[in-house]
């Protein structure tokens, strides 16, 4: 049995029937009889939506009210998985960054994990449940919701690998891998079979977008398998 970390961008749960097809590669995942913990962006445009809302009430909006209303996304992203893998008939549990204890800084909209509890994962893991958490988000030591900037679901699952010893980190995004360049942009972009921390972490750095440079930083730090 093997631990495989998970995390699905926001295009890939964007409707219902992207939400479908990503609670069938989590129930494969699981019924090969892994233990799976799963990260979740909010859906779609959902956050530019919330921004935009903010915007029309006050466009001076604090940073901390703005991390409250951008935390909501992910909620419902993991509230909605979970019910389709529970149609599937399959046990799971949505949990926010808050209720797992993701302790963050105190930096709203741009905040950096410190720690990891693992107490109510491991818990959720001894019942056989699957595990989906909000990405992009933590708390903080005044028990205030954080976000981590763009990107930072990848973050919240590489650390999730990291504090378990995940046998796996898994990142599904719009591209079937990493290329030397943009595909979309240049069409004898060439597939990378595999890439070192620092290969990426430059990529990263540079503008690719296939991975928040944070998490490539962690994953080199603590030497998670990672797999885009």
């Amino acid at each position: 049995m093997s631990l495989i970390v998970q995390k699905f961008g926001g295009s890939s749960v964007r409707d219902a029937q992207r939400l479908r097809n990503v609670a069938g590669i989590i129930a494969e995942t699981y019924l090969e009889g892994n233990d799976v913990i799963v990260v979740l962006s909010a859906q779609g445009d959902t956050t530019d939506d919330l921004i935009a809302k903010a915007e029309e009430i006050n466009p001076h909006a604090s940073k901390r009210e703005m991390d409250m209303l951008l935390s909501t996304g992910e909620q419902i992203s993991v509230a909605l998985c979970a019910m389709a893998l529970e149609s599937m008939g399959l046990p799971c549990v949505s949990l926010a960054a808050w209720q797992v204890g993701i302790q963050s800084t105190t930096v709203h909209s741009d905040a950096r994990i410190k720690k990891i509890d693992s107490e109510r994962i491991q818990s959720e893991l001894d019942q056989h449940r699957i595990v989906i958490v909000t990405g992009f988000q933590g708390v903080d030591r005044n028990g205030d919701v954080t976000t981590l900037g763009r990107g930072g679901s990848d973050t919240s699952a590489v650390a999730l690998a990291a504090a378990f010893r995940a046998d796996l980190c898994q990142i599904y995004t719009d591209v079937d891998g990493v290329y030397t360049t943009d595909p979309r942009i240049v069409p004898n972009a060439r597939k990378l079979p595999e890439i070192t921390y620092d290969e990426m972490l430059e990529l990263a750095s540079q503008g690719a977008q296939v991975l928040h440079n944070r998490s490539v930083e962690l994953a080199k730090k603590f030497r998670v398998n990672l797999e885009v």
